[in-house]
């Protein structure tokens, strides 16, 4: 659902990547619609270091170095770069892509918070 959510925020809701990213995390890490559009100036290269702007929101949302790590790892042998200009540049993936990336990553490296998981009751 997160991945999907973020697609949708870029094609449809026309956020940056970055801003897709949490949007589409908004439900699992409690972020608030002032954050979304704060993150608006991390787009378009300008986040730190000129990082690509979903892989840099993806980042944000996890608090385990490690785990930091892997995601920005397995982005960076995916596309081959971790900054923007280089991805644009060469023409490796377009920025839907990055976005479906980031956060298909941060999915996949993350736990969904215990309140958010389906109940499991036991039926007698």
């Amino acid at each position: 659902m997160p991945v999907e959510r973020a697609m949708t925020a870029y094609t449809q809701e026309r956020l940056n990547c970055a801003q897709s990213v949490l949007r589409g995390f908004q439900h699992r890490h409690t972020i608030s619609e002032e954050q979304i559009v704060d993150a608006r100036r991390h787009g378009g290269g300008r986040a730190e270091e000129g990082m690509c702007g979903a892989l840099y929101a993806a980042l944000s949302l996890v608090d385990d170095p490690p785990v930091r790590e892997r995601v920005r790892a397995d982005f960076t042998k995916s596309v081959g770069s971790e900054k923007c200009r280089e991805i644009k540049r060469d023409m490796r993936i377009p920025c839907h892509e990055c976005v479906r990336l980031a956060a298909s990553l941060l999915a996949e490296h993350t736990p969904v918070p215990a309140a958010l998981q389906p109940s499991k009751e036991v039926q007698t």
